[in-house]
């Protein structure tokens, strides 16, 4: 792996041939949100929706403990830790944070998540911005911004509903208790679960398995499952949906597919 110009001293970011990975770095504090992990998490999504030979990411973290969302212990002492660069792109773009952490303008490409020990809290928030969800059967999940008085504000009042059954969102959202790797499988939060520090090889054969399929094609069904929600008439939907698959189907990948099907051999796409 390459590790890219954009990796801050909190965030990760490196290049596995069309898979970019972004490593949460600051286990000493359980990799809570700080500045310079928003600002490698922003540059990190920016460039896997501006590059095209990149298909897809992979969200994991370093240490025993994945994500524990905001730093409490700085927000109760009042700190405002920052970066001057981080400052000056607030000031240019209002919602950085939110884009960083998943609940604004997602990347337009498949985004995996490899989970090892604890995430709470923001932890558990940005999982609902992600498609493909890996855990390590230790794993601890919740939303428990309820049982510090707090609002979880990354989104999931709106999305956790919409990702599992309405009466589960709500004990978790409720109750602010922790949920086992487990309880997340059966309650449809996460894909899969997998002995400790296996997550991300597990994550990465999700990624080879998407990155040999048509990266517009691919594309194109990320954009419809986001954007094509149950509020939609069907018939609605059904005509979004064909204007996103029309332009997939007149693809030279599209007749690359078919002929390597028809010529029983592995298709060579080439996202055209």
């Amino acid at each position: 792996m390459a590790e890219l110009d954009i990796s801050t001293r909190h965030c990760i970011v490196e290049r596995e041939g069309n898979v970019l990975i972004v490593t949460l770095n600051r286990p000493e504090a359980k990799n809570a949100f700080s500045p310079e992990m928003l600002l490698g998490m922003y540059k990190a999504w920016r460039l896997l929706d501006e590059d095209d030979d990149l298909y897809c990411a992979i969200l994991t973290a370093n240490g025993d403990t994945f994500c524990a969302g905001m730093d409490l212990k700085a927000g109760a002492e009042g700190e405002h830790r920052s970066t001057e660069e981080f400052m000056e792109l607030m000031g240019k773009v209002p919602n950085v944070h939110w884009r960083a952490l998943l609940r604004d303008d997602r990347p337009n490409k498949p985004l995996i998540l490899a989970v090892e020990g604890y995430a709470l809290a923001g932890g558990t928030e940005i999982l609902q911005g992600t498609d493909i969800r890996v855990a390590a059967e230790d794993a601890i999940f919740g939303v428990t911004e309820v049982a510090r008085g707090l609002y979880p504000m990354s989104g999931s009042t709106i999305r956790l509903r919409r990702q599992i059954p309405y009466c589960l969102a709500a004990e978790i959202l409720l109750c602010g208790e922790q949920i086992s790797a487990q309880q997340a499988l059966d309650f449809g939060l996460i894909n899969r679960v997998v002995p400790r520090g296996e997550s991300l090889a597990e994550a990465k054969k999700y990624a080879e398995r998407i990155c040999a399929n048509g990266p517009l094609a691919v594309k194109a069904v990320i954009r419809s499952l986001r954007e094509h929600q149950e509020c939609m008439r069907e018939d609605e939907a059904m005509l979004a949906s064909d204007e996103l698959a029309n332009p997939v189907f007149a693809s030279r990948d599209a007749k690359e597919g078919m002929r390597a099907f028809k010529e029983k051999r592995p298709a060579q796409f080439k996202g055209e």
